[in-house]
């Protein structure tokens, strides 16, 4: 009864946090009751969970961040470690984050509210030429509008839609959990891509790697959310 009642007292962040701990810490690879209950955690969330007004364009008296304000990708940490991360994106309406790829990741994300477009593919066939620059042919997962309130999407390494962009139709945010997260050191950069749709192949792109987008910027914002206790061991 007592363990019932501290779990209840929990904060939804916090059994975020512990249940991406248990899940993204273990040597084993996550099976897929353990993705499904991580999705089922987040599919309950809202904005007010992470410390967000999604409404609100101004001050609030909570010291909430006022979802509608936000002039640029914004950018709310939450967590990282070694093994996962957990964060917000905000977008003004309009705002685009171009195609680019998570690799080697499982990635969880729950639109908090809003309207998105989400373009996404995975590959079928990837190459990397003589100077480095990733390209191949892909085949479109997604080309279509989310709305709040959705379920949590999941992609995989090979599988989901690994290989996305996002165009904000209105002011919206998107509640991430990666894991492991992206590490320039350990191989798992960000990618970026142009796409060029096959037309005698409907469904079908070809990919090619660019370089960061000179326009795209991610400004940061502190995460006003309740506190998470990290475990430390």
């Amino acid at each position: 009864m007592e363990k019932l009642y501290m779990m209840e007292e929990r904060t939804k962040i916090q059994v975020l946090y512990d249940a991406s701990n248990a899940i993204f810490s273990q040597k084993e690879l996550p099976c897929f009751q353990q993705i499904q209950w991580l999705k089922n955690i987040l599919d309950i969330f809202e904005a007010v969970d992470v410390g967000i007004d999604e409404f609100s364009l101004h001050g609030t008296p909570h010291g909430l961040i006022c979802g509608h304000a936000v002039s640029n990708i914004t950018y709310i940490h939450i967590h990282e470690c070694d093994k996962f991360s957990i964060g917000v994106f905000c977008f003004p309406a309009g705002a685009i984050f171009p195609l680019h790829d998570h690799p080697g990741m499982t990635v969880l994300s729950k639109l908090l509210y809003g309207s998105l477009y989400v373009k996404a593919y995975d590959w079928l066939k990837v190459e990397k030429s003589s100077c480095g620059i990733i390209s191949g042919v892909a085949s479109t997962v997604m080309d279509g509008i989310l709305n709040a309130p959705s379920e949590t999407s999941i992609l995989f390494p090979r599988s989901g839609g690994n290989i996305h962009s996002f165009t904000a139709l209105t002011p919206c945010a998107i509640l991430d959990v990666l894991s492991p997260p992206y590490s320039q050191y350990l191989g798992r950069p960000s990618t970026y891509f142009s796409d060029f749709p096959i037309p005698s192949l409907p469904g079908y792109s070809m990919l090619e790697e660019k370089s960061l987008p000179e326009d795209l910027v991610v400004k940061g914002a502190p995460y006003l959310g309740p506190p998470v206790e990290v475990c430390m061991y």
